[in-house]
């Protein structure tokens, strides 16, 4: 506590020399510094509060001899008033000075002092002028709702001229000032947490002028997008992609919002990742192809930087399903082509991908298996080599379409016993789990992947299953010369899947994933699988009960482990 005091004690010198410079001018330059600085003066004030709420009026006085000055210079600056919960906070910390037994004087004259303050802060006009109450009673209004009235007309006046400036065009006469429409951009910076002001930052992100260069400032962007993160505000989704068109960092600050949502929060299933994705509003922002660019590239570099992590994957297929969900939405005669949004890949293999799973008969799903890997071993290993990128941006395309691999791996375990597995889905599988492998190494997999089917469809003809056999069989227990790096999450894959599928697999499956899961990355990796197939399943609306119901309870005891 006493180290905290001290600190704050810094910060409190700090900020009585910042108030004094904004009490004294009224300047541009003051009123961009106080917007500058207003989230961090929030944060003091509330820091201020935990503080003075754990001593007496006498201790405060003691340990901050110019409190009284701090505040009453907090009270006279409009912008900290109007700033999200500042005004709230302030009042908190006036009512912390009042004495309610004053033993001298001096405590009487603080707490009538402080009582001022408090009511010239909660009254909503600071003098009462008798033809002022006289006007309004005149007009029909009683006092408490002539203000918020006036407020109303003020703001909806301002947008109706804003919407008129754009109407204009080129009338220079008619139009609003871009001097003008700067400072009033400026002066919501404060605002815009306020519901009263909604309409005029609506209307603020959707003006188009004339100017070469952009009229509204940096600030407004920044307060607008961060209250936009933060649910304080509600804005249409015209509105959140004119901010994100005019203003990229919003845009990339919504992003590493994202990706923070990923990394440091537990328990993030699927279905409330698409649900925190629709709230930011990023699949309809995305239909707009400049909008889907920035994210996707986004996502690249995210891939690039965590190795392929299993959370980001997860999250770009559930970008990806939700963006084509409002793209057909939007508009049943696209208004911009696929191309536009994957500009450098083939259009055919687009085309495919973007066939819904849930629109193809189950029998019928491995024909478009086999043309979307014909098409990337082309572009991969065959003459086509370089026209479409490396093998990374190859990759990159069908990962945003992920659940065609998931399909491959269930259908490779459907194949009869003495059939043998189709090579295209091999060669698929192989390629979604290690891009960068050469031929060679790819070929590896393929055999092994192979291999561990060929002991699986075995096994289900075994009248008991156990987990060791299970385990053997996924090549548990295999010495020899080592497996190329994409086997072992594949065969885990190809398990997980047997379990869920093969009649006997129910008995064992939580003594096979106790087996094989001995490190927490391999647990992350076995919940991930359950968590995307049970959502996966959702959208196909596959119809397996028992699967489902395994699926579930095993994630459930899982989540509770982890």
């Amino acid at each position: 506590m006493a180290q905290d005091l001290v600190a704050l004690s810094s910060d409190y010198q700090f900020w009585m020399q910042k108030l004094s410079v904004w009490d004294q001018a009224s300047t541009l330059e003051t009123q961009q510094d106080t917007c500058l600085h207003l989230p961090q003066f929030q944060e003091f004030l509330r820091q201020m509060y935990e503080a003075l709420k754990e001593m007496d009026s006498s201790a405060i006085t003691e340990r901050f001899p110019t409190i009284g000055q701090l505040l009453a210079k907090v009270c006279r600056n409009p912008f900290i008033l109007a700033y999200d919960e500042s005004q709230k906070i302030l009042i908190w910390c006036l009512c912390c000075l009042i004495n309610k037994d004053p033993r001298n004087s001096g405590e009487s004259k603080l707490n009538s002092w402080t009582r001022g303050l408090l009511s010239c802060i909660l009254s909503t006009f600071r003098f009462d002028i008798k033809e002022v109450g006289l006007f309004t009673h005149g007009l029909g209004y009683a006092p408490t709702a002539y203000y918020p009235g006036l407020l109303k007309n003020m703001v909806l006046s301002l947008v109706s001229e804003l919407r008129e400036n754009h109407l204009n065009g080129f009338n220079t006469q008619r139009r609003m000032a871009p001097e003008r429409v700067t400072s009033l951009s400026r002066v919501c910076v404060p605002l815009v947490t306020l519901p009263e002001f909604e309409p005029l930052v609506e209307a603020l992100l959707t003006y188009h002028g004339h100017e070469p260069q952009e009229v509204l400032c940096p600030e407004f962007f920044d307060a607008v997008n961060e209250a936009f993160l933060l649910k304080k505000i509600s804005l249409p989704v015209s509105a959140i992609l004119c901010l994100w068109l005019r203003h990229l960092p919003s845009l990339e600050n919504t992003m590493l919002h994202l990706f923070e949502k990923l990394v440091f929060s537990e328990r993030n299933f699927l279905r409330r990742i698409e649900c925190f994705m629709k709230d930011l509003l990023l699949p309809e922002a995305a239909c707009h192809p400049a909008i889907f660019r920035v994210v996707d590239e986004m996502f690249r570099y995210a891939l690039l930087e965590t190795d392929g992590a299993l959370e980001v994957l997860a999250a770009l297929q559930v970008f990806t399903r939700c963006f084509v969900e409002a793209l057909e939405k939007e508009n049943k005669q696209l208004r911009f082509a696929f191309k536009t949004y994957f500009p450098y890949a083939s259009p055919s293999l687009v085309v495919t991908l973007l066939q819904h799973p849930k629109d193809i008969p189950r029998g019928l799903w491995s024909q478009p298996l086999r043309r979307i890997s014909e098409m990337l071993r082309e572009i991969v290993e065959g003459q086509t080599h370089g026209s479409y990128g490396g093998p990374f941006e190859s990759w990159f395309l069908f990962v945003h379409f992920g659940e065609w691999a998931d399909i491959a791996a269930e259908q490779l375990l459907m194949v009869e016993a003495e059939a043998e597995a189709p090579e295209a889905l091999l060669w698929l599988l192989a390629f979604s789990g290690s891009p960068g492998a050469g031929r060679r190494q790819r070929s590896q997999t393929m055999a092994e992947v192979k291999a561990v089917l060929g002991r699986l469809t075995k096994l289900l003809r075994s009248p008991t299953l156990s987990a060791r056999d299970l385990q053997a069989a996924a090549g548990g227990g295999r010495g020899g010369d080592p497996s190329p790096p994409a086997c072992g999450q594949l065969t885990r894959r190809l398990l997980l899947n047997f379990l869920l599928w093969a009649p006997g697999g129910h008995a064992v499956a939580r003594e096979v994933i106790t087996l094989i899961a001995q490190t927490d990355a391999i647990m992350h990796e076995v919940i991930g699988f359950l968590d995307q197939t049970l959502y996966r399943w959702d959208h196909l609306c596959v119809e397996a009960p028992r699967p489902r119901e395994l699926a579930r309870e095993l994630l459930t005891e899982l989540r509770g482990q982890a």
